[in-house]
């Protein structure tokens, strides 16, 4: 051990009992440098104890973790804090993706005017049933998938939501007056939007989707015109969640 140029009052208070006997024993009897030595070292090996400790203890427990397999890990201490949503039926999905997609497609007739308002635009993609397209779409994909290892739903949500956020900024461009946001290219981004979309609505059974269009339809008529009046009790339903 090298020697400590330093006098033994250096420790903390913790050690002012191991540091005191040094201080009596330099003064009481003949100057021993050895044992000075092996008492300061002593005290300072006590000082370092408590942080060796917690590191061995955080050591443990990583090395326990890791030798884990990973089923144990999913279902211990952090299963309680994962808590996953419950999806509500299907039916409550449907109807305002196809509003969202046909929110999309009269996005793509604003732009062919002289004139389009691009800000307009990405407010209305953010706006009525889009404005929880991620929900949904993620929530009929996750029922197109249960029980099968077809995970195409889920490409389909990833290809729509990146077209959408690459169209939004080609709006943000083009309200710049950037020329290289072309009318095209948005045109284009809505085309893979719309086509992810229908791709996902194909997995939704026959029954499902046919009563998502017709409150998606009842839902786009004009407040001015005479609906009919709906006999069938789950339309009715669905068309007072939307």
């Amino acid at each position: 051990m090298a020697t400590l140029n330093t006098n033994a009052h250096v420790s903390i208070r913790r050690f002012s009992s191991v540091v005191s006997s040094v201080k009596l024993a330099s003064s009481s009897s003949t100057f021993n440098p050895r044992r000075r030595r092996l008492r300061v070292g002593c005290a300072l090996f006590l000082q370092e104890r408590p942080e060796s400790r917690r590191a061995v203890s955080i050591a443990l427990i990583l090395l326990h973790s890791l030798s884990l397999p990973k089923d144990a890990i999913g279902a211990g201490i952090f299963n309680k804090y994962l808590k996953k949503k419950k999806l509500d039926p299907l039916e409550a999905y449907v109807p305002a993706v196809i509003l969202t997609e046909l929110q999309i497609k009269d996005l793509g007739k604003s732009l062919e005017v002289d004139q389009p308002r691009y800000g307009d635009c990405r407010i209305l993609l953010r706006s009525g049933p889009a404005a929880s397209l991620r929900v949904n779409i993620r929530a009929v994909a996750q029922y197109a998938s249960d029980g099968t290892d077809d995970k195409s739903a889920f490409s389909n949500v990833d290809q729509c939501l990146s077209a959408l956020e690459e169209l939004d900024s080609l709006l943000l461009l083009a309200s710049r007056n950037d020329p290289g946001a072309s009318i095209e290219s948005m045109k284009a981004k809505i085309n893979v939007a719309v086509g992810a979309l229908e791709s996902l609505l194909k997995t939704v059974p026959s029954d499902v989707l046919e009563k998502g269009k017709a409150i998606a339809d009842a839902y786009r008529e004009p407040e001015d015109a005479v609906a009919p009046e709906i006999q069938d009790p789950e339309l009715k339903q669905l068309e007072s969640i939307l």
